[in-house]
């Protein structure tokens, strides 16, 4: 609850003021039947019409000071907690952005939306009715209750027979209900999930005709929440049944006693009308407060989910210690080993290389192979389980995680470009970027004909890129990466829309760039002129040289190289999107 208070911190004037004004409210329900006795007793019993006037008008008063009150006490407690979710969320948001690789396939994105929207709202709402029934629930049951001992002891022990009854009945439909909501809350957490995964592939479930067969598979699981809620609608509508037939049965006792105590002259009609009212007042305070058990129970479990994401550390910035720098390589590989969490056979074995500033390496290999692996290793997106990963013979686990990413760019196989301009897009390189660099970017990548088609740097980009074709993008995200103007630039698969006479165009503009260039492909075309390639076969390096010693040393390259030469020689050639 420590990030919760800590929210809360900044709305500490509202988080007290809601329920002082709250209480001033209950203050003035409890006074009311006290003057609509006084009301029947001294002014419908004794004739007294001026009395009723007053007694109304002081009525009035009291309605018109509880109204404002509860008015007042509503807006502090909105205000306090819409505020507080607020931060909660923008809390979350950023440690979701400090998350590492690893972090973020453990939580999994379904599972990060869904505490961004529903467990930040349930617990908005349990904050409000903390505020607005924490102190009022408790002390109008017990001051209704007291007032009764005031009027008459010996009907006020009708209170003291229901209480307990209508408590009981209260735990005994929280205690069934709070486990069905845990149970519900994991069923929606499914449903969250297969919505995000279809609307996200959707295009493919279309290419497949699988429209049918995912409706099916969804109904299952919205089937599933829906059984649950309705137990647990079940159960949670018992209460309201149950305690309505203990207050009537207390209510007819209530009417029994009074009359005869007023037939004996011990107390009058008005103060059964009081003791009445107070009874119906304790049964709607204790609905209150039961609803108000269950909303807190599930805004508590949303906030331990939340607080699951807010305790995790996060990426360090620093993850080891360095002594000193080992050569002068621009990246270094010294038998790295490394294994998804949870994902049992090394995704990497024992890679060792290195190279020199300003050479082109290509990464070849087969799907699966651990091609983006390798190189996401670099800018420390993941961490070697085994082995040293070393640019300009640092350790890049010694080297902030910041100062490390601002010397490399990566361009990732999925090309994600973001709404706005081609300029906004190009200035997530470098916020400080000229429109001269901006350009050159656009050149290096071959994307100056994209600009052009769009009017220029400020012409719009959709969500996604929509409004672009595959290879559009990717030469896009291309010019991003240049823009940065890095010491080690990372290609992963990312000319894969491309056509080969662009793709030959691109990397020969590359080279003109001077920095370290990693191409990542499945084509030996794109990787045969580097400096050197790498090549991967089931996480391992069965071959490392330039084109010409791998199709004399590496079976697996020979393999791959000529088989996409003969695909070429029949015309197999990838064209751009």
């Amino acid at each position: 609850m420590k990030h919760l208070f800590s929210c809360l911190k900044t709305y500490k004037k509202e988080a007290i003021l809601a329920p002082l004004f709250k209480l001033f409210e209950a203050c003035m329900e409890l006074i009311v039947p006290l003057v609509v006795a006084v009301i029947v007793n001294k002014g419908i019993n004794g004739a007294d019409k001026s009395y009723i006037y007053y007694g109304c008008l002081i009525l009035v008063g009291f309605g018109v000071l509880g109204l404002a009150f509860s008015l007042t006490a509503q807006y502090f407690a909105a205000r306090a907690a819409v505020g507080t979710s607020a931060e909660l969320r923008s809390r979350l948001f950023r440690k979701l952005q400090s998350f590492s690789y690893s972090q973020i396939d453990k939580t999994g994105t379904s599972a990060m939306i869904t505490r961004m929207t529903s467990d930040v709202n349930q617990v908005q709402t349990g904050v409000n009715m903390t505020l607005r029934l924490l102190l009022r629930s408790p002390i109008i049951v017990f001051g209704a209750t007291a007032m009764a001992f005031v009027k008459d002891v010996q009907t006020a022990l009708v209170f003291v027979a229901v209480l307990p009854l209508l408590v009981a009945v209260i735990i005994a439909v929280m205690a069934a209900g709070i486990p069905l909501y845990k149970k519900v809350q994991s069923k929606l957490d499914r449903v969250y999930a297969s919505t995000r995964e279809n609307l996200t592939g959707v295009r493919v479930i279309r290419a497949f005709c699988k429209e049918q067969s995912e409706v099916s598979e969804f109904d299952v699981r919205n089937r599933e929440l829906c059984k649950k809620q309705q137990k647990s609608g079940f159960v949670s509508a018992l209460m309201n049944p149950v305690t309505y037939v203990l207050v009537n049965v207390a209510v007819i006792a209530l009417v029994f006693v009074g009359a005869l105590r007023v037939d004996g002259g011990a107390i009058e009609q008005g103060d059964v009308i009081a003791l009445y009212s107070y009874l119906s007042i304790i049964l709607v305070e204790l609905i209150k407060l039961a609803n108000y058990v269950f909303t807190v129970t599930k805004a508590v479990s949303c906030q331990k989910r939340l607080a699951e994401v807010l305790n995790d550390e996060g990426e360090p910035s620093v993850t080891t210690e360095d002594d000193k720098p080992v050569g002068d390589s621009a990246v270094l590989f010294d038998g790295v080993s490394f294994t998804y969490a949870g994902g049992g056979a090394p995704a990497l074995s024992d890679i060792s290389f290195a190279v020199k500033q300003g050479e082109t390496v290509g990464v070849l290999g087969g799907t699966g192979s651990g091609k983006s692996t390798l190189v996401q290793l670099i800018p420390r997106f993941y961490e070697a389980s085994v082995g040293d990963v070393r640019v300009n013979g640092v350790k890049v686990g010694a080297m902030p995680a910041e100062t490390l990413r601002e010397r490399v760019a990566i361009v990732p196989q999925r090309a994600v470009l973001f709404q706005g301009t081609i300029r906004s897009n190009l200035l997530w390189g470098a916020g400080n970027a000229s429109e001269e660099d901006l350009l050159f970017a656009l050149k290096i990548a071959q994307a100056e004909d994209v600009a052009e088609a769009k009017g220029g740097l400020d012409g719009e980009i959709a969500q996604e890129g929509k409004n672009l074709s595959g290879g559009q993008r990717q030469r896009l995200t291309i010019a991003r990466a240049l823009v940065r103007k890095p010491e080690i630039l990372i290609l992963d698969d990312s000319s894969s829309a491309l056509d080969y006479a662009t793709d030959a165009k691109l990397r020969a503009a590359l080279k003109t760039v001077g920095c370290t260039v990693f191409i990542v492909s499945q084509r030996a075309s794109s990787v045969r002129h580097a400096d050197k390639i790498i090549v991967l076969d089931d996480g391992k390096a069965v071959g490392i040289g330039t084109h010409e010693e791998l199709l004399s040393s590496c079976s697996v390259y020979q393999e791959i190289f000529n088989s996409q030469e003969r695909r070429e020689e029949k015309g197999g050639v990838d064209d751009e999107e």
